[in-house]
């Protein structure tokens, strides 16, 4: 019996022991626990502190190249002059909005929009405005106008397929003035285009042109496609003069 109570004794007292280790291990953990939260975090925000400045701050993610896309290659020089990106210049930190704007100021521009591509390049993408019309102007010069209006480039013939337009005074050069001009061509069916032999415009408020034998004042923007209505009706006449600047009270005679 003196045997048994000795090795429950002796267990007792390793079961204790054992006990009072893991008590002391835990102890220790949960003291340890709030430094290694705090080494995981300074370990994160300094990881962060250094990627900011790799990025934001450093060479390493500079600027050393500018790819102009979407343009002809005749545009690319000037569109890389106007941008002015200074290489070297941490990518991140490049105003996009201001290199876009001055890019958007080159006339022969019709949208512009930046990307950074990296580690290293600027991609500046830009769509070039598409010819509408050729208007000459009272000196003779010949300036390319969009479809919005906009005359943005001068030339010495008019380019393939790209219908003229006379412009009666320098009053005739606004971009309102040319928008008129620009909703006739838009509103004329290509049949009737096709009959038309001249197109001037004086003002935003008065194109007129010539279909045939019948001169036709057109008047301002407004109402297009009625008043291409009327003017088809009235034509079968064979008038010499159409009016429908007004629509509501068109006239011949």
């Amino acid at each position: 019996m003196s045997r048994l109570a000795g090795s429950q004794a002796s267990a007792g007292r390793t079961g204790l022991a054992s006990s009072r280790a893991r008590f002391q291990r835990r102890a220790h953990e949960v003291r340890q626990r709030p430094w290694r939260l705090f080494g995981y975090a300074a370990a994160g925000v300094a990881f962060v502190l250094l990627l900011g400045w790799v990025v934001g701050f450093s060479p390493v993610l500079a600027v050393r190249h500018v790819e102009v896309v979407g343009v002809p290659e005749t545009e690319v020089a000037a569109i890389r002059a106007m941008a002015k990106v200074p290489l070297g210049e941490p990518l991140a930190r490049v105003d996009s909005g201001a290199v876009a704007a001055r890019v958007a100021e080159r006339a022969t521009v019709a949208d512009v929009s930046i990307e950074r591509s990296w580690p290293s390049t600027l991609v500046i993408h830009a769509s070039p405005r598409q010819p509408f019309l050729v208007v000459k102007n009272p000196q003779g010069q010949l300036q390319v106008v969009d479809d919005t209006g906009v005359a943005y480039a001068h030339v010495s013939t008019p380019p393939r397929g790209v219908p003229s337009v006379n412009a009666a005074t320098t009053a005739a050069l606004s971009r309102d003035a040319l928008a008129a001009a620009v909703s006739v061509l838009k509103a004329l069916p290509a049949s009737t285009q096709k009959r038309v032999s001249d197109i001037t415009v004086s003002s935003a408020n008065l194109v007129t042109l010539r279909i045939g034998r019948t001169s036709v004042v057109w008047g301002g923007i407004e109402d297009p496609e009625r008043k291409v209505a009327i003017m088809t009706a009235l034509l079968a006449a064979r008038p010499s003069v159409i009016d429908v600047s007004a629509p509501d009270t068109p006239v011949t005679r």
